[in-house]
């Protein structure tokens, strides 16, 4: 098990910014250094405590996806090894938990897929029978699959804020707006590259959940990032179908009417329930075990999907 890593310290490279996990350099005017921390969130507060490996098994997770899924739609993968872009003794801090990545536009939406009825999904259902606007049957209990996967974007959030879900047609509204500069003289739209981005956002989520299904994991929902480079051509960006952005349940104990048992943080969020904590920062500690079962949680769900162990 690697030292965890809070918070990098890149001195060699110019820090760009940092998320509730990552934490990004620029390597040039058309290439970036993500690092991927072990922080980890819970109700949108990054808690004080790092989960050992937790930044290697995304990374991995991420690279096992891109790799599996690269034939669907481009990614921002350039092949360069994280440690030849920075100062001999910083290698270690992106050993394992860094990628070199194309320096693209984001779209200004989460990608998110459906293919359960869970979560914010489940609140919007019990209130108005639809999930973003998608009518869907009457009479589904909680977790319940549904009939076909769904796409239901969300605003993008600030660190600490809530990302709230919103219309397709809104979806394409704000791409239009926000990405209309970047995407002049490319023959491109904001709206139809938020349409490309629903049509590779369901083939990415039922190929892996096909794949998962026959590892005794149910990925019941999951988030994309999608950028575009100068061409306006659409490319899969930041992590994909990990335990921080996808919902996995272990098949043998799923069953519809509960929320099931996950293969994430969940111990952490069980165990922040227990306390009198206003859910706003800053965060408790953890204790110990709550830590080492988190980590043996994340480190399971890579070796189930890939068959693989972390090195």
């Amino acid at each position: 098990m690697a030292t965890p890593l809070f918070e990098s310290s890149i001195k060699s490279l110019p820090l760009l910014g940092r998320g509730k996990v990552r934490d990004i350099y620029a390597v040039d005017t058309d290439k970036l250094l993500i690092v991927t921390s072990d922080r980890l969130s819970a109700f949108d507060v990054i808690l004080p405590n790092p989960i050992p490996d937790k930044g290697r098994v995304l990374t991995a997770m991420a690279n096992f996806w891109f790799a599996k899924l690269g034939h669907i739609v481009p990614n921002q993968l350039t092949g360069i090894d994280p440690e030849s872009v920075v100062a001999a003794d910083e290698r270690e801090q992106v050993r394992g938990r860094a990628l070199v990545v194309k320096r693209l536009k984001p779209l200004p939406i989460e990608a998110v897929v459906r293919g359960y009825v869970i979560g914010s999904g489940w609140k919007d259902y019990q209130d108005t029978g639809a999930i973003c606007g998608i009518a869907l049957p009457a009479g589904l209990k909680q977790a319940a699959k549904l009939p076909a996967p769904i796409f239901t974007p969300a605003s993008k959030a600030e660190v600490g804020d809530h990302d709230e879900n919103i219309s397709f047609a809104q979806a394409q509204a704000h791409c239009d707006a926000v990405l209309a500069e970047a995407l002049a003289g490319t023959g491109k739209t904001g709206a139809g590259l938020a349409e490309e981005a629903r049509q590779a956002a369901i083939a990415l989520y039922s190929q892996a959940a096909d794949y998962a299904a026959g590892r005794g994991i149910i990925i019941a929902d999951t988030k994309f990032e999608f950028g575009v480079d100068a061409a306006g051509t659409l490319h899969l960006i930041d992590e994909a179908l990990t335990p921080d952005s996808s919902r996995f349940w272990p098949a043998d104990s799923y069953q519809e009417g509960i929320s099931p048992p996950s293969y994430d943080k969940q111990y952490v969020r069980d165990y922040l329930e227990t306390l009198d904590w206003n859910k706003k920062a800053p965060g408790p500690n953890l204790p110990a075990d709550v830590i080492e079962r988190t980590a043996a949680k994340y480190r399971e769900a890579y070796e189930r999907l890939t068959g693989l162990t972390l090195a």
